[in-house]
């Protein structure tokens, strides 16, 4: 299931304060198939004009799907209306504020430490291997190879500015607070997970360039959460 954009993320999380819908969605999140209106009515004691009013309300923020279909086998004339069932659109949702990815950081990580061990590489070069491939798949499952360098970016939470030069800008870290500690190591990983995006999108990856933020912010031209990487112009 993938990772609902970042303004969705924030109106989902939004969504789940009313307490009837936490309610359901845990319901519906932790069932093993489909469920109906009149299920999630009669487990959580609702009637079913709130659990129907809830449950497609969670639908339109994202955080069930609903399908119809036929219950109890029945095909053809005469057997009823397909019911509107619905099943989780995603597993968890969280968000921040400005937009982070931690959780995508720590996927890495882990994975590298995986190949490190099987495959007796660096750690180091194990996870730029990693971030390279995450970076690649995430613009490929994107849509085509020709897909919207810059609308990736946003979506990925970086918020890319135009630089006046055909480049672009990224005002925003979505690793801000490791990359803090850990500079050397979030930064490579993020530049590999930006150079596979660039790839994965049919653009150069060594459009991705690689900054010092520390200098940037001595000349007045970084914000404290900027990322340290900019996007060369064609």
């Amino acid at each position: 299931m993938s990772r609902l954009p970042w303004q969705r993320r924030i109106a989902a999380v939004a969504s789940l304060g009313d307490a009837n819908r936490r309610k359901l969605f845990d319901f519906v999140a932790s069932a093993e198939a489909a469920v109906s209106r009149d299920d999630a009515a009669g487990a959580l004691g609702l009637s079913r004009s709130t659990a129907s009013f809830h449950l497609d309300r969670l639908v339109h923020d994202g955080l069930l799907g609903a399908e119809f279909r036929k219950l109890g086998g029945r095909e053809g004339p005469g057997s009823g209306r397909p019911a509107k069932l619905y099943k989780a659109a995603v597993q968890e949702v969280a968000a921040s504020v400005p937009d982070r990815n931690y959780d995508l950081a720590a996927e890495l990580l882990v994975s590298a430490i995986e190949e490190s061990t099987a495959a007796g590489v660096t750690a180091r070069e194990a996870l730029v291997r990693a971030a390279y491939a995450r970076g690649q798949a995430t613009a490929q499952a994107s849509g085509d190879k020709g897909a919207d360098f810059a609308e990736l970016l946003a979506a990925e939470g970086y918020r890319p500015e135009a630089d006046g030069t055909g480049g672009y800008v990224l005002l925003n870290c979505p690793f801000h607070r490791i990359a803090e500690g850990h500079t050397d190591v979030v930064c490579a990983m993020n530049g590999a997970f930006l150079g596979g995006a660039a790839a994965g999108c049919g653009l150069d990856p060594d459009r991705v360039e690689a900054l010092d933020i520390t200098d940037l912010r001595a000349q007045g031209a970084a914000q404290p959460a900027q990322c340290c990487a900019r996007i060369r112009p064609v």
